[in-house]
């Protein structure tokens, strides 16, 4: 006998053979059959005597052949079968495909993909059918196939997470119909909008967070803001805020910044977003030389050197170099030397915080565009974006030139994303430029309310399309409610009239206004507009009007003024205008930085009962004192009117001073005024100007509280209605005062408190001036 170690381990073995033998006879049965090993393998050999197609409906059997690497007559190839079974697959007619052999025959059987017979899109609320039809690759009629419907999936999905709907889910459902025909339906949930809670900034300090946020086009989630989705996180708009604040900082001279990181977090309740953003703001520098150096025969460096903006001791600002590059390019185009570039050469001097600028003049490849294609406009016109484009096909190629483009683009405001490249033409000297946009919404519907010392508690509503049918026009419908003013009016522009640049347009109004407390009278008008506005330079724009209007006086109680008595009644107007404005300003609203200059001039006179000609011009400038957290600001403007005929100027045409125009007194509280009735008569000359220091009162940036000291100062004088009771004194106003402004969530407050310290005995003064108001 075995000892008992070697019998257990015998049986072991017995036990062990009698499976591997029972797995052995299933392998036999497997190759048998040809089920086992490489399907190809078990049927090599032999020659194919016939190709069967089995399955098709739709499908042509000659077009299945077509796709197979094996013919009549040849040999069982499996490497031949193996091509031809993934030549069928990737066709994505089939379902499925399996080849076999019966006898020398070889059986080609195919389950074709349905059709779709319609697709359909069901709990879609906030995007519509049309809109999501135009995202799927899917269409009626065509083949259906799993890859293609995952794909359209994640195509739904990413629309969606655009528009800040991070929390949409998309169920595909395929509902079969007879003849290989099947109904899509893409069961949509779109879930909240996934908003954006707080925009925290991180190393900033020497702009505000307030500031910064209002630079970047995300916006804090508001109630208020349900008409817009600037408050819907979206990582195409983050990416677009990194530049903003890029260009922000550049423009101010910050010429190291750089944005460390902008990271969206998801909140724990997972229905907004916290976005943070990580900059570093590095010192600020100043202009250092400034030259033009040309390395191209013929050119006028001298004459050059006129166009640059920005002077030595000047704080350094990009838009000023990017302002310089375009005019000398231009410039010199316009003198025939189409191939030219001119590279800005920086030169950064950590140590006295300077940057020297040259603008070198070289020679260019010879490079024409051949072509200028427009990708991404579903509705807006193909026109509207190409004369937006500096350049034509057989124009010689500028980077400068597609710099400016790209940004008059965005100028535009109807695209969310401005991509411009340009590619290999079909010779060397030649490229293509495509310009691929992403369309917005235009369409704005804007409720405002409010209160101010002027004109009490009002209201508005507008609506407004930027881009009237795809053509780029601008149409808006506006109404404004107020205790002592009602308005209605609707404007159009044009801003390409007859393919020129050239902002042409009307406005028709009627207004209602109420002067009662100040001059004691009513006024009606009602009239239109005709308007064009061109650039006579990049920062310099003239503005041609026409406007006929008819007004009425109305409304006088027997106690009035025997001069507002005299003059109730009904006039027409018909006059011509023209307006010269000089914009160098650092931004259009809340400047902190540069200046401006205007001036116009109206004629009445051409037709109506009124005749007169009317001069006014204005001019300030804004300096950042101690960084930019203080801004020091001085402002005027001057005006004067004289009667073409002998009649006496009428009341409502004259210039009224007092309240807005300078604090301390109240509406139409300084200048001529009928001692007896204390009726504000207006006058035919006058200035007023303020200097102003605004300043933050030290409150975390979230509340965004500035605070300001300010000193006003003004005149009103000249009346033809000279009778005993008429004051009219022609000396100077002055006053001084302090006041806050919060950009609440709820609109703009300035509150002032101001004392007349120059005034007349018959001066109206005012010391507590409050304004709030709000557009949603």
């Amino acid at each position: 006998m075995l000892p008992e170690r070697q019998s257990t381990g015998f049986a072991q073995f017995l036990h062990v053979m009698r499976r591997w033998s029972g797995l052995a006879a299933v392998l036999f049965a497997l190759a048998l059959f040809g089920l086992a090993g490489d399907p190809a393998e078990a049927q090599s050999g032999g020659t194919i005597s016939d190709i069967q197609v089995v399955g098709t409906q739709r499908i042509d059997p000659q077009t299945v052949l077509s796709y197979l690497q094996l013919e009549a007559g040849q040999e069982f190839d499996p490497a031949r079968m193996d091509t031809s079974l993934k030549n069928l697959f990737k066709t994505g007619l089939f379902a499925d495909v399996t080849l076999r052999r019966e006898g020398n025959a070889l059986i080609v059987q195919v389950v074709e993909n349905p059709i779709i017979n319609r697709i359909a899109f069901e709990g879609n609320r906030k995007l519509d059918d049309e809109a999501l039809q135009k995202e799927v690759s899917l269409r009626p009629r065509i083949v259906y196939t799993r890859t293609k419907v995952q794909n359209d999936v994640q195509r739904l999905l990413e629309i969606y997470r655009r528009s800040g709907r991070f929390a949409a889910t998309v169920e595909p459902k395929v509902i079969q119909l007879p003849e290989n025909r099947v109904d899509l339906a893409f069961e949509i949930n779109e879930g909240p909008a996934t908003g954006v809670r707080a925009i925290n900034f991180i190393g900033n300090k020497v702009f505000s967070d307030g500031t910064l946020r209002e630079t970047i086009q995300t916006v804090e989630s508001a109630f208020w803001r349900f008409l817009g989705s600037n408050d819907t996180y979206d990582p195409d708009r983050l990416s677009f805020d990194r530049e903003l604040l890029r260009r922000f900082y550049l423009a101010e001279g910050y010429a190291d910044f750089r944005v460390v990181s902008a990271i969206a977090e998801l909140t724990p309740d997972r229905k907004d977003f916290v976005i943070t953003f990580t900059v570093e703001e590095g010192e600020r520098y100043k202009f250092g030389k400034i030259d033009v150096v040309s390395e191209v025969k013929d050119v006028d460096v001298d004459t050059l050197r006129s166009l640059l903006t920005g002077q030595t001791g000047d704080w350094y600002n990009a838009d000023q170099v990017e302002t310089s590059v375009q005019a000398l390019t231009d410039s010199l185009g316009s003198r025939g030397f189409a191939f030219v570039e001119v590279r800005p050469r920086v030169t950064r001097n950590r140590e006295s915080l300077t940057i020297d600028i040259s603008y070198d003049v070289r020679e260019g490849p010879r490079v024409y565009v051949e072509r200028i294609d427009v990708i991404g406009n579903v509705r807006t016109l193909d026109r509207v974006v190409r004369r937006e484009i500096t350049l034509d096909e057989g124009d010689a190629f500028s980077t400068a030139k597609i710099r400016r483009s790209r940004q008059r683009l965005d100028n535009l405001a109807f695209f969310s994303r401005v991509d411009i490249n340009n590619k290999p033409g079909s010779k060397p000297d030649l490229t293509t430029i495509e310009v691929a946009v992403q369309e917005k919404s235009t369409g704005e519907l804007s409720i405002g309310a409010g209160f101010s010392s002027t004109s009490g508690a009002l209201g508005d509503i507008s609506l407004r399309e930027r881009n009237l049918l795809g053509k780029g026009q601008d149409l808006r419908l506006g109404l404004t409610i107020a205790q002592s003013q009602q308005q209605i009016d609707l404007s159009f522009t044009e801003p390409y009239f007859l393919d020129k640049e050239l902002a042409a347009g009307f406005d028709v109004f009627s207004r209602r206004t109420d002067y009662s407390d100040e001059s004691s009278f009513e006024q009606k008008e009602d009239g239109f507009g005709l308007r064009a506005g061109y650039n006579v330079q990049p920062r310099l724009r003239h503005t041609a009007r026409y406007t006929l209007l008819q007004d009425q006086i109305t409304d006088v109680p027997t106690t009035a003024s025997a001069v507002i008595q005299a003059q109730a009644g009904t006039f027409t107007t018909s006059s011509i205008g023209n307006e010269f404005f000089y914009d160098a300003l650092n931004r259009r609203f809340d400047p902190t930085n540069g200046y401006f200059l205007k001036y116009g001039i109206d004629v009445a006179g051409l037709g109506g009962t009124t005749r007169y000609l009317r001069n006014n011009a204005g001019a300030g400038v804004y300096i950042p004192i101690f960084g930019t957290s203080v801004i020091g600001s001085l402002r005027g403007e001057a005006g004067f009117i004289e009667s073409l005929d002998s009649k006496v100027i009428r009341v409502t045409d004259r210039y009224f001073v007092g309240g807005d125009n300078l604090r301390g007194f109240d509406t139409a509280g300084v200048g001529p005024r009928d001692l007896l009735t204390e009726d504000s008569l207006g006058g035919n000359r006058y200035y007023s100007g303020t200097a102003e220091l605004q300043f933050p009162l030290g409150l975390p940036d979230e509340i965004d509280l500035q605070g300001a000291v300010f000193g006003d100062f003004g005149d009103l004088w000249g009346n033809e209605d000279a009778f005993p009771g008429l004051s009219d004194s022609g000396s100077i106003r002055a006053s001084v005062g302090v006041g806050i402004s919060w950009r609440s969530p709820f609109g703009p407050i300035r509150v002032d408190l101001a004392k007349a310290l120059v005034k007349e005995d018959f001066d109206k003064t005012q010391i507590f001036r409050f304004n709030f108001g709000t557009r949603f």
